[in-house]
């Protein structure tokens, strides 16, 4: 399965070997305790920190879908940072202040101090049904490279090994240290893997035979009729899935996808809570949004160089045309399909490497946020009702079986959106960004309800995060084919999804008003 691989592939294959075992026996020390474990005793440093924001939020996602993005469109996704920005902003005054000032351990402990803790194992529950869906999904479009360029195919029994192979090395390198192991980990991932998108870009330059200024002046004027490939901003007024990255969409929804991943997905709020203080955190998190875009770019110019040398044969000197990406008669991004055919030799190892640190710095992440939540939210207050004295090494063992546990979900949800992603036809990046709308939607509206209103109650909590689940759901085209005529059938990008979905759980948890709370919730928290 290897025959295609160069000498210096297998090289660069033992040296991040070596890496992987150095860098996790050094940073695997044993933590004492949860604090330890979950949020590193807070002492993990600013630029540290967030670097591992942007390696959780750049997974293999990006690595693959962002070419795809390049190639097939312009650069419109960039643009979706500036609801970046403003939903950093919205969770560095709103959200951080009062993680830090009510000492949590996850996010959603907050809820605890409204509402009770029922409200609080809810939100988990939410949170880690989510996360199994948007982890796995990331997972599987790792798994999917890794067996294209392990094993030669994409059938099942490859797919499913590149899977394991994933997890066990994710779950091996993180599960004895907890998350300072982690964010150390996301710090060398992303290292790797932007050198390896870097090593691509040389290799395409080298290869088209062009100056800059001629590639440049070419994806202006890509030819007759078609739009510039250096669109950033895109003004349509679109809600289909193509305008998922206009300029409506950017200000509403990815605002809104902004302020569910930085403040109320564990998977990312938790570096958050590593750093010394709410302004540590805040200023770690406004850095990583500022790293994304850089690195974003990266991506998407392999895809703009990837149009010049297989859509513009006059610029190449040949006479080829755009090739039809498919690989063992099923359809791949056009990048996978370079790296396959067309990659240098040398640089496919380098490639597979790259994509398999992207997987790690996501799957590493979910595995100890979600961990957390089991434990934190979950087992920790069903150990205290049961009224039995238990000392910190006991949950950290737990945790530990927990993320066992975790990763076994994460797999086998990554084998099934092998035959979801198939059927529902929905391109990479979009599946990988559109999954986390079932959870999203329900906890910002119970948030929401939390930060700014003295309504909501326990059981409108509960049916704000079921409605926030079942909204986006019957939003999904194969689903809308179940209960309404075709004619009246729409198909809504799935920022607009969330939009609604968020909006009627923010009036669903509204409806009922909010019975005393803690009076220092809702001071200023500094």
């Amino acid at each position: 399965m290897l025959a295609h691989y160069t000498i210096t592939d297998a090289l660069l294959f033992i040296l991040y070997g070596i890496l992987l075992l150095v860098s996790g026996w050094y940073f695997n020390r044993r933590a004492q305790n949860t604090t330890d474990y979950f949020l590193g005793g807070q002492a993990m440093p600013v630029w540290m920190v967030a670097m591992s924001v942007l390696a959780t939020s750049q997974s293999a996602a990006t690595f693959l879908g962002g070419p795809d993005q390049g190639y097939r469109g312009n650069l419109t996704y960039l643009a979706t940072n500036l609801g970046a920005f403003i939903a950093a902003f919205f969770v560095a005054r709103f959200l951080i202040p009062r993680f830090y000032h009510f000492k949590v351990f996850t996010v959603y402990e907050l809820l605890q101090t409204r509402f009770g803790a029922r409200a609080k194992q809810q939100a988990g529950l939410m949170y880690l049904f989510g996360r199994v869906f948007a982890s796995g999904a990331r997972l599987y479009m790792a798994a999917l490279a890794v067996a294209m360029i392990l094993f030669g195919d994409i059938a099942p029994s490859s797919v499913i090994t590149a899977t394991v192979i994933i997890s066990v090395i994710g779950l091996l390198y993180s599960i004895y240290g907890g998350i300072r192991t982690v964010i150390y980990s996301d710090v060398i991932q992303a290292f790797t893997y932007i050198g390896a998108a870097i090593a691509v870009i040389v290799a395409l330059l080298v290869a088209i035979p062009a100056d800059l200024s001629d590639i440049i002046a070419t994806l202006q004027q890509p030819g007759p009729g078609e739009a510039s490939k250096l669109t950033l901003l895109d003004g349509r007024m679109d809600f289909s899935p193509s305008g998922v990255f206009t300029l409506t969409s950017v200000f509403t929804g990815f605002v809104l996808l902004n302020i569910a991943a930085f403040g109320l997905d564990q998977d990312m709020t938790q570096r958050v809570l590593t750093c010394r203080n709410a302004q540590e955190g805040a200023k770690a998190m406004l850095w990583s949004v500022v790293m994304v875009i850089p690195v974003m770019l990266l991506f998407i110019v392999i895809g703009l160089l990837l149009y010049i040398y297989y859509q513009q044969p006059t610029l190449m000197a040949t006479n080829t045309g755009a090739p039809v990406p498919q690989f063992a008669g099923e359809p791949v991004t056009i990048f996978m399909y370079y790296v396959l055919t067309d990659l240098p030799a040398g640089l496919k190892g380098l490639v597979t490497i790259g994509i398999l640190a992207a997987a790690l710095s996501t799957l590493n992440s979910g595995l100890n946020s979600m961990s957390s939540v089991l434990i934190q939210d979950l087992y920790r207050p069903w150990k205290a009702r049961q009224e039995q004295q238990t000392d910190e090494q006991h949950f950290v063992n737990a945790s530990r079986l927990a993320m066992a546990l975790v990763a076994l979900a994460l797999a086998s949800m990554a084998c099934l959106c092998y035959y979801w992603q198939q059927y529902s036809d929905t391109p990479l990046l979009q599946f990988a960004l559109g999954v986390m709308v079932f959870s999203y939607s329900g906890l910002l509206g119970v948030y929401f309800i939390t930060l700014f209103t003295q309504r909501g109650s326990p059981a409108s909590v509960t049916a704000a995060l079921l409605s926030g689940f079942i909204i986006p759901l019957l939003l999904q085209p194969y689903v809308m084919s179940w209960y309404l005529p075709e004619a009246w059938q729409i198909s809504l990008g799935f920022t607009w999804q969330l939009v609604i979905g968020t909006l009627v759980a923010t009036l669903v948890c509204a409806a009922v008003r909010q019975p005393a709370c803690a009076p220092e919730f809702r001071a200023e928290t500094q």
